[in-house]
């Protein structure tokens, strides 16, 4: 028998005022507030203004939520005559409140300029970062109005079929299920579809000023077991721009090799166990087991490296290295992993594992030192397939990770693991003798223990928000905020509930925004991690000097 309609409304959840409500609209200015102080990162008004709307509407549909499920309880109200002047108050202190804060937006920005060593902001335009935050947040809070309408026509509908607590519970499961399932099932699925053709065709693109070598020893010769094209347009970078033997010869004073650099694009075969295969035999082709160093590097999602760091290796061992990398997918580190992230971890592990079982087979005593390197998501590549323990048996040299991404598994366990007092953002590990990790302002602590038998070197800024980012964040302050902070961290970023969340997640989008802070690490940094990690014979802090100038002049390339 059908449930009588005419039941009491108590049960329901009352339905959406078209106006701002005194609790949601002060939680909404406390998180537009707080979204405008410093954080790890600089932004520009726009996005200063996008993000204050976005924590606003976040901050408001709590407040309103707790508003509605106090009705729903039947919980006394404020006469009429009180919430009037309540309400009144409350829109006087939310306007004080933000214009409070958009003046001083500019300080705030400043802030963090400041310990990145950039000009000042005269001007932290309030009225652009007003008008997009008003903006975005009428347009967020609109959605939502028309969720809360949704809501309601469908509790009334299964209110002549089911009591209307239980009608009240399924409505929510089906709006939550219909939209997940419309923005994950299908706009998002369309999206990354696009995206992935549109990097494919960037991928083919053969630019005039990358030409096909014509050295036989070379990865995309005529050859080679690579074709140029199959190489795609950042493995096309990586062989073409390797400094010359005479380039070398110059930094060094003495003689130097041709370094030896084999990369296999996607499009070379269809599994990664076959394009690591590949990638072995170009290797065995062009010698690279008979150079004193191996290097197996992962690349970001696009398949670019950083010539930061595989350049200022060549110069540093003289060209007497061999570097291996296979590309996994075309798209950019994040949407690479947010589409298939499976993708770069198969790779990964198939070319270490391919490599390194040819490599034990070797005589020790004439076999190349065995090193991996990875930069963002290839550091989480990297880390997320090592063998640590069945290396164990016959150990590599080490490793070097750049910038590993919150989620590394390493770098997770180094940092909450690390030595009581060592900072969470330069964490101490164990002894030391296993993992040391630098910033630009180089190892920062002394380490009297000497090295084991392998090394590994993790590279981080304080800056970094894609090291430093943690869901945590929205409920609990992080240790790094704690003191001592890293020198590239404002002493002004304070933690706020929620907010700090999504002022570290915008600041994982613009972390590329300044050379040597953030997500962009530079040659002079990679100078110091590299000598820590292979200790060069002869290094000297002159010849660190000179190979950083040597890097500046040079430039690199995003």
């Amino acid at each position: 028998m059908p449930f009588d309609s005419r039941s009491s409304r108590t049960a329901d959840f009352p339905p959406p005022r078209y106006r701002l409500h005194a609790l949601p609209l002060l939680l909404a200015t406390a998180c537009f507030c707080a979204a405008l102080t410093p954080s790890l990162v600089p932004r520009d008004p726009v996005l200063q203004g996008l993000l204050g709307g976005i924590v606003a509407v976040i901050g408001y549909e709590i407040g309103n939520q707790i508003r509605r499920l106090w009705n729903f309880l039947e919980l006394p109200h404020l006469g009429a005559g009180a919430a009037l002047l309540v309400r009144r108050a409350a829109y006087g202190l939310c306007l004080i409140a933000i214009l409070y804060c958009l003046y001083r937006a500019a300080d705030w920005q400043n802030a963090t300029r400041a310990v990145m060593e950039l000009e000042p902001v005269r001007t932290g335009h309030p009225l652009t970062v007003a008008g997009f935050g008003l903006g975005s947040f009428l347009l967020l809070w609109g959605l939502c109005r028309l969720l809360g309408a949704a809501f309601d026509v469908l509790q009334r509908l299964l209110r002549a079929v089911v009591p209307p607590r239980v009608g009240a519970v399924l409505t929510l499961l089906l709006l939550g299920y219909l939209v997940w399932s419309v923005t994950s099932g299908v706009l998002v699925a369309r999206a990354f579809q696009a995206a992935d053709a549109s990097f494919e065709a960037a991928d083919l693109l053969i630019e005039p000023s990358t030409p096909q070598p014509t050295d036989p020893g070379k990865t995309g010769s005529a050859a080679s077991l690579l074709n140029w094209e199959e190489l795609g347009r950042r493995g096309r970078e990586f062989v073409a721009t390797a400094p010359t033997a005479e380039e070398i010869a110059a930094f060094t004073g003495g003689p130097a090799l041709e370094p030896v650099r084999v990369y296999v694009g996607r499009r070379a075969a269809d599994t990664a166990q076959a394009r690591a295969e590949i990638a072995l035999r170009e290797l065995i082709r062009q010698g690279g087991f008979d150079r004193s160093t191996l290097v197996v590097m992962v690349p970001t999602g696009t398949g670019w490296m950083d010539p930061g760091a595989h350049d200022t290796l060549d110069f540093m061992l003289g060209g007497d290295v061999a570097t291996v990398s296979v590309q996994y997918s075309y798209l950019t580190s994040a949407l690479s992993l947010l589409s298939n992230p499976e993708y770069g971890v198969d790779q990964a592990r198939a070319l270490f594992e391919t490599i390194y079982d040819y490599w034990t087979g070797l005589p020790k005593d004439s076999r190349p030192r065995f090193y991996v390197h990875g930069l963002s998501q290839g550091a989480f590549n990297s880390q997320s397939t090592l063998p640590i323990l069945d290396l164990l048996a016959d150990p590599i040299d080490g490793a070097l990770w750049a910038g590993s991404p919150f989620l590394s598994p390493l770098w997770q366990f180094v940092r909450d693991d690390r030595v009581p007092g060592s900072p969470a953002w330069r964490p101490t590990f164990g002894n030391s003798s296993l993992v040391r990790v630098m910033t630009q302002n180089g190892a920062m602590n002394e380490i009297d223990a000497p090295w084991g038998p392998m090394r590994f070197v993790f590279l981080h800024y304080g800056s970094d928000p894609i090291v430093a980012f943690s869901f945590r964040t929205a409920y609990e302050k992080p240790d790094w905020m704690n003191a001592p902070r890293a020198p590239d961290v404002a002493p002004e970023f304070r933690w706020y509930p929620l907010v700090t969340m999504f002022q570290l997640a915008l600041d994982m989008a613009i972390a590329l925004d300044v050379e040597g802070y953030g997500h962009l690490y530079i040659a002079r940094d990679y100078v110091d991690a590299w000598a820590e990690l292979l200790a060069p014979e002869g290094w000297t802090d002159g010849r660190a000097d000179a190979l950083k100038a040597l890097m500046a002049a040079r430039g690199s390339a995003l």
